[in-house]
């Protein structure tokens, strides 16, 4: 299988490509005005402490406090405050885990009433775990973690894990030795997947970076008042090379000379020996056409998405969750259904994988799939699932198969999915998909009247409206506006403005110039 990186970077966005065999497979955009926040580190100040939702509010500064669970509230709080000058300590455990950014179950939480050693006014180190989603502000964690190349730093939390993806035995033992030889005082570590194979050396020299890291932002939040930024993590793209970049990567194409460098001097600070990886293309074709990954977005962007055999899913958005339909593709005999079910079903089952990693669709999803007669076909779609699931990177839980042919599954939501952040709110349907019949604004308009002629009366009414309800109120060989007029008994004059919505009206008076729309 080929892997390869591309990266398209323009005036007002970045966007990387990863590719298995030319088909993508993870896609992500950094736009200059939404920048990557995961990861950030903030020395904030409690707000407000809500025991009902077992939650805490941190003031860092932003527009919307940041949302800290109790859950999120590590054993290291009370050693972090040494950060500040307080004295504290913290447990220790060990697990084999890769967790970034780390976040602890186990926390200083009092078991009978939940409620943290937290107060209002305290100062604390917190780090973003998901960005704002909507009107919700971030979500963080008061466990600490600084992730690198091949290591992540957990300060105060002394735990040594290793990344499930490496399963090698052997490799597990020798790493976790190197580890317990390089370790910090009163820091734990999580050997990270790159690290596999690598020698101590460079694991000890990233190691270095990263304490050098923590002790910077130890000084930070000793000499700066709260609110602040205390740690800005990499950007989108510097964090895929440092995440993504593994030895089956077979190259890196890129479009921008100065993110080519960017990368290089990246790349030569972690691995030196993967600097031949990196390529930038010089080409009057966009990248993402020569690598024929633009059509494959578009396809992103779309509601229905076909399959092979001729069927197709349909994703929709709502408020609280994502619904996928899956509906068959050509007629097939009755005798032959079973079977023509199972394989549209199989295939969308891929396919819908393939879509939720690739839109980084996160929260609760409901998959309708085609009707199954036999439990083990279900079985078969329920397996199926689980399989894909293992190359996702985000946590999945899923239930099996119920008798409605319905599949639930939950995906770990972090930022907003690719829809959202490529693009805005219709400012006309405000994101329903649906606009008022022209039919139906002209009966509002008319019920308006009747109401108006009961209390009012004046000379010369307008009626303002955008040039496609106005060619509504022009037509016919009686225009329907001088049916209005003759009904009412009332002068109306008709302004269109293009930039009102088609599913409004304004009513003024020619008069005084008054909006009169809302008061009848």
């Amino acid at each position: 299988m080929k892997k390869e990186i591309i990266i398209n970077s323009s005036t007002t966005q970045t966007r990387v490509a990863i590719t298995e065999d030319s088909k993508l497979v993870d896609f992500f955009v950094e736009n200059p005005e939404k920048e990557r926040m995961v990861g950030d580190i903030y020395f904030g100040r409690v707000a407000r402490i809500l025991p009902g939702i077992k939650a805490a509010f941190v003031d860092i500064g932003l527009k919307h406090d940041a949302f800290l669970h109790f859950s999120d509230i590590g054993k290291r709080l009370e050693a972090l405050q040494t950060v500040f000058g307080d004295d504290g300590d913290s447990e220790v455990d060990d697990e084999d885990d890769e967790k970034i950014p780390h976040t602890s179950k186990d926390d200083s939480v009092n078991k009978e009433t939940e409620v943290p050693k937290l107060r209002k006014g305290q100062d604390i180190l917190i780090q973003i775990l998901k960005e704002p989603i909507g009107n919700k502000g971030v979500r963080v964690t008061s466990s600490i973690s600084i992730p690198g190349r091949f290591c992540v730093l957990l300060p105060f939390d002394r735990k040594i894990g290793i990344s499930k993806k490496i399963v090698d035995f052997k490799e597990r033992r020798r790493l976790k030795k190197l580890a317990r030889g390089i370790i910090p005082q009163n820091c734990g570590l999580i050997i990270r997947t790159a690290a596999k194979d690598q020698d101590e050396d460079i694991l000890a020299s990233d190691l270095k970076y990263l304490s050098k890291a923590w002790g910077d932002i130890q000084e930070q939040a000793r000499t700066n008042e709260p609110p602040t930024l205390i740690y800005k993590d990499l950007s989108t793209t510097s964090s895929v090379i440092r995440d993504l970049l593994t030895p089956d990567v077979s190259k890196i194409f890129v479009d921008s000379k100065k993110l080519y460098r960017e990368i290089r001097g990246y790349i030569s600070l972690v691995q030196p020996a993967l600097l031949d990886k990196v390529e930038h293309l010089k080409d009057d074709e966009p990248i993402f056409e020569t690598f024929g990954i633009e059509q494959q977005i578009k396809l992103l962007m779309q509601r229905q998405v076909p399959l092979p055999s001729g069927g197709h899913i349909v994703i929709d958005h709502t408020e609280a969750m994502i619904v996928v339909d899956v509906n068959s593709g050509r007629y097939a005999a009755k005798k032959d259904q079973e079977l023509n079910s199972l394989k549209t079903d199989l295939e969308a089952a891929r396919e819908i994988v393939r879509q939720l990693r690739l839109r980084d669709i996160g929260g609760l999803m409901v998959i309708d799939f085609i009707d199954l007669e036999e439990d083990k076909n279900r079985k078969k779609i329920y397996d199926e699932l689980k399989k894909e699931f293992k190359k996702d990177r985000a946590k999945i839980a899923l239930l099996p198969m119920t008798d409605f042919g319905i599949i639930q599954i939950t995906r770990q939501r972090i930022r907003e999915n690719i829809l959202q952040s490529m693009n805005e709110v219709c400012p006309y349907c405000h994101g329903t998909g649906l606009l008022t019949k022209q039919s139906n604004l002209i009966h509002e308009i008319e019920e308006w009247l009747t109401k108006y002629k009961i209390y009012h009366r004046e000379r010369v009414l307008i009626i303002k409206c955008n040039p496609h309800l106005g060619l509504k109120l022009k037509e016919g060989k009686i225009k329907t506006l001088t049916k209005l007029q003759f009904k009412f008994f009332q002068r109306i004059k008709l302004e269109e403005d293009i930039k009102m919505s088609p599913g409004k009206f304004k009513i003024i008076s020619e008069k005084t110039g008054e909006d009169l729309t809302d008061k009848y």
